[in-house]
């Protein structure tokens, strides 16, 4: 979820008192999880499932109180880059032709499977920009530690969003001192141009990363983040999970037509 980064302020609606807020970190990784795999295994065409779980994703997003605007943006961006790599299944073969050019061809199974993987993933990113959009990322990579995830991910995690704001800093200054040498005034030569910033800025950012791991280590650095101290799930984490999981299961019953 980096892809609007912008001032490195993500959870714009951390700060409100709601249930979803006096979850732990760990609780809300969870639920995201579990809503998140149920939405993805649940097979093409079975639309009564996602309504359920959309209408329970729409409850979330009442509970939270999160900007709708702003969770919405963020939605129709990342489905930008999404809709690239899904339009691709329109074209697969299986039923009744519907258009044909060539070799191209649209058919009923192709628009089931677009429109199921397409719905599948609008779920996914609201859920997740939810999750976001709610949740600091220092409770989040905390939550991460708490269960157990390895702690060189998390490591590379907390290093990335540390340092993302330092490269494309790094990146603008070199994009302004190409164009004051008016390096970029011609189409033809910006690509060399371009590719040489990239590769510059490769260089500069595994030099300054060595230099940046060096002090880590030179002030006790061991190969675990420090975290604060532990924040065990309470009743209400238990309930709220509990609820996700039930919600996940009566889509799956649903689908299976118990």
């Amino acid at each position: 979820m980096l892809l609007h980064i912008g001032g490195f302020h993500l959870a714009v609606d951390s700060d409100r008192s709601t249930p979803w807020h006096r979850l732990v970190p760990q609780t809300r990784l969870l639920c995201a999880l579990v809503f998140v795999f149920a939405t993805a295994l649940t097979p093409t065409g079975h639309w009564e499932t996602w309504a359920l779980y959309a209408l329970g994703l729409a409850v979330l997003i009442g509970l939270s109180r999160v900007s709708l605007p702003v969770l919405l943006l963020r939605v129709a961006l990342e489905a930008g880059f999404v809709g690239v790599v899904l339009i691709g299944t329109l074209f697969r073969p299986g039923g009744t032709v519907l258009w044909q050019w060539g070799m191209l061809q649209v058919t009923t199974e192709g628009l089931a499977v677009l429109g199921s993987v397409s719905f599948k993933a609008l779920l996914c990113l609201i859920m997740l920009n939810l999750l976001t959009l709610t949740t600091p990322v220092p409770e989040l990579l905390q939550g991460l530690t708490r269960l157990k995830m390895p702690p060189l991910l998390v490591a590379i995690l907390a290093s990335m969003y540390r340092y993302i704001a330092v490269l494309a800093a790094e990146f603008s200054t070199m994009r302004r001192a190409a164009a004051s040498r008016n390096l970029t005034a011609r189409p033809q030569g910006q690509r060399r141009v371009i590719g040489n910033m990239i590769g510059a800025l490769f260089v500069r950012s595994y030099v300054r990363g060595d230099r940046v791991y060096q002090a880590m280590l030179a002030r006790g650095y061991s190969g675990a983040m420090p975290t604060a101290a532990a924040i065990r799930m309470g009743p209400p984490d238990r309930i709220a999970l509990g609820l996700m999981v039930g919600l996940a299961a009566m889509g799956q019953l649903l689908w299976f037509g118990v």
